[in-house]
């Protein structure tokens, strides 16, 4: 698939990046800086990064890269690569930028056309360019630097500023403006996506079997669709009961997929769950029971299905596998990794690349509601992680009626749509209440509400008070137990969305 390629250096926006161009129509791929450039790449973008281009333990971009003919932009940091690696000077600025700065344009060039002359531009930079290499001009300055964006040799292109992110005005006609210098045709639609994953799904899957458990959640009912669409009549669907899930799940999912499987095993994850406290030993055993209860189903089918098919997610891959160096893994993801190589399936990740808005897309294209389309994601390990501490049958009432009555309250006020997500989280701190005459000691709710794009980064939701007073009121009043409400008020970062 012809693509462009965008250089991860470390930049907290790499991945935006990457979501601005699909949302213009071309179809991009994140790429560590050690990869060749790739046979079917057009064009490249170098990343912003944290590291400086002077430094011994500096990224670099593979040699291929250079060594190519095609059209290249650099942001930030890859603007001081280009500079850097092409002859030009780059040092410490004497005034480090960050926020706002005004752009002027000196020249339109092709990364300028059409647009004004003067413009708000997002910087983030403590180093700036000194020298331009040899056959370079400049198209664009800011009051601190004065080489804000710059052209050169033909297919050299760099800008200091952040055309990615929302706070530089007119940054999608750059990126736009770029890709279209390349000669990259916007062919990534919805609709096209839809054709490309039918196409590959019924290439790989052919004549077998495919085996798909449904949680419920967009991304599973989505793959569910799209699998019936497909390859018709060869695939087994499974809902696997964890006693985890969010209220009525089981019944909804029974709607949606008539023909679903249901395994109860409510007391087979909470028996393997006594006693585990630490989130991630959380996140492990309900991975292993999960696999072990599919792998007996899975085994009960003649034939057995080849396929094991799981709506991966492109933010899942990014978390879980460092694409930049030694990053920290975030957390486990539950269908990311750690699956045991003698599972006996080979796995179908129809949505590997791609972000959550182009799964609903994807929905949208196929004529799915609403109601599947623009649900709220769901962590694989459920309510597990929303309880803070063990998991027991009467913290896990506590918690999915809280839920319950955020989600319907968040409804009721015409929110829903507009956040990313909505849950309630119990945590296990005692505190002293009130409720009739008589005095409580009980558990804590806290409500989280954060706005998003992709789940990568995220900002909590200033959610009218009277809405959270409803909430409130409705969680001391109808669930047992619980005599405190609080409301997380932390963006990601620093925070995850979910507690654990």
């Amino acid at each position: 698939m012809r693509k462009i390629a965008v250089y991860d250096f470390g930049s907290q926006y790499s991945q935006l990046i990457v979501r601005r161009f699909r949302e213009l129509g071309y179809y991009a791929e994140l790429l560590p800086p050690s990869a060749p450039f790739p046979s079917d790449g057009v064009a490249a973008v170098l990343s912003g990064g944290p590291a400086s281009v002077y430094d011994e333990s500096a990224p670099f971009p593979h040699s291929s890269l250079f060594e190519s003919d095609i059209p290249i932009l650099g942001i930030c940091y890859g603007l001081q690569l280009i500079t850097y690696l092409l002859g030009g000077k780059v040092a410490p600025s004497t005034r480090k930028e960050y926020g706002p700065a005004d752009l002027k344009v000196l020249e339109e060039n092709h990364l300028f056309r059409g647009l004004p002359k003067r413009f708000r531009v997002w910087m983030s930079h403590g180093d700036r360019v000194e020298v331009l290499p040899n056959g370079f001009e400049v198209l664009a300055h800011t009051e601190g630097s004065p080489y804000a964006a710059i052209h050169g040799r033909g297919r050299f292109f760099g800008v200091q500023f952040h055309p990615e992110v929302s706070h530089t005005e007119y940054g999608r006609e750059i990126l736009k403006n770029f890709a279209d210098f390349s000669g990259l045709q916007r062919f990534w639609t919805p609709q096209n996506v839809v054709n490309m994953l039918e196409k590959e799904i019924k290439r790989k899957v052919g004549e077998d079997r495919v085996l798909l458990a449904l949680s419920g959640g967009v991304d599973s009912t989505v793959l569910g669709y799209l699998l019936k669409r497909a390859i018709p009549g060869q695939a087994v669907f499974v809902f696997v009961d964890t006693g985890l899930l969010r209220w009525g799940e089981r019944e909804r999912v029974k709607r949606l997929f008539p023909e679903v499987r249901i395994l109860d095993a409510r007391e087979r994850f909470l028996k393997a769950l006594r006693g585990v406290i630490h989130p991630e030993e959380k996140r492990k055993t309900i991975g292993r029971i999960f696999v072990e209860v599919f792998s007996e189903f899975a085994e009960s089918l003649q034939p057995k299905p080849r396929f094991l098919a799981q709506g991966t997610l492109y933010p899942d891959v990014i978390e879980s596998v460092s694409v930049v160096g030694p990053s920290a893994i975030i957390k486990t993801h539950h269908n990311v990794g750690g699956l045991p190589e003698d599972l006996g399936f080979e796995l179908l990740e129809p949505f590997r690349y791609l972000f959550k808005d182009e799964v609903r897309a994807v929905g949208r294209s196929m004529g799915l509601p609403n109601e599947i389309i623009e649900r709220h994601p769901f962590p694989g390990p459920g309510l597990a992680v929303r309880i803070i501490g063990e998991v027991t049958p009467k913290r896990l009432k506590r918690v999915r009626l809280a839920d319950r009555i955020v989600e319907e309250e968040v409804r009721k006020s015409g929110l829903y749509d507009k956040v990313w997500q909505a849950f309630a989280v119990l945590v296990p701190v005692r505190t002293v209440g009130v409720q009739g005459d008589y005095r409580t000691e009980g558990e804590v709710i806290a409500v989280r509400i954060v706005e998003s794009l992709d789940g990568m980064t995220a900002d909590w939701s200033r959610i009218p008070h009277d809405v959270l007073r409803r909430i409130s009121e409705r969680i001391t009043g109808e669930v047992p137990g619980i005599n405190r409400v609080v409301y997380d008020i932390t963006s990601k970062p620093p925070g995850t969305i979910e507690w654990e």
